[in-house]
């Protein structure tokens, strides 16, 4: 029985060609020109043929699961709860440069009506400390309305509460005119001023 050929001698050793080279016009000898009546010989196989590739456009469209947008997570995923109202420290903070030059100002002016009123001492200070505690209630009234209001109704989230101390800066102003408008040596003071400008 005939000997069975080794794996490696099945193969066929073939020379590097490269497809992008010149052909030769003609077939022969270096340095042998064909002459012009002899035919043309053909021109060897060519490893790449043109051609048109079948593309079916059905392969590269990618199919994507149908979920709802939610904006942020994954598909499927349920949507993210409305966030509640925060109180953190730092964003009431943020702004208490308005309440606390307010509340200044209405202490010096409760100041001047308790040292000019001749009354008792101590019915001054409950007033003031009454007026802290409606300051302190505008806040918060002012928190809570500027959550529904820019939060929920506008969907806006806040980084501040710097309209909420503007708003009790307000009122402690309006607090300390109006302590300024009892006294009765700042009122002859600012009628004269007044007078003089006119």
């Amino acid at each position: 029985m005939p000997e069975q050929p080794q794996w490696h001698e099945r193969t066929l050793d073939m020379p590097p060609q490269d497809p992008w080279a010149d052909q030769p016009a003609a077939s022969g000898p270096p340095g042998f020109a064909a002459s012009p009546g002899a035919p043309e010989a053909a021109d060897p196989p060519s490893p790449f043929t043109q051609g048109r590739a079948r593309v079916n456009p059905q392969a590269h469209q990618r199919q994507f699961a149908e979920h709802e947008p939610t904006g942020v997570g994954w598909p499927g995923a349920d949507a993210p709860h409305a966030r509640g109202m925060s109180w953190r420290w730092s964003d009431l903070r943020r702004g208490n440069e308005w309440s606390t030059a307010a509340a200044l100002f209405a202490f010096v002016c409760w100041g001047i009506w308790a040292l000019s009123g001749g009354g008792s001492l101590g019915t001054s200070v409950i007033v003031f400390v009454v007026t802290l505690i409606v300051a302190i209630g505008v806040f918060c009234l002012a928190r809570v309305v500027g959550y529904y209001v820019i939060e929920r109704a506008m969907g806006r989230q806040r980084r501040s509460a710097r309209g909420s101390h503007l708003v009790t800066a307000l009122f402690l102003v309006g607090v300390g005119i109006a302590d300024l408008q009892q006294t009765e040596w700042v009122m002859t003071a600012w009628n004269w001023v007044a007078g003089q400008l006119s």
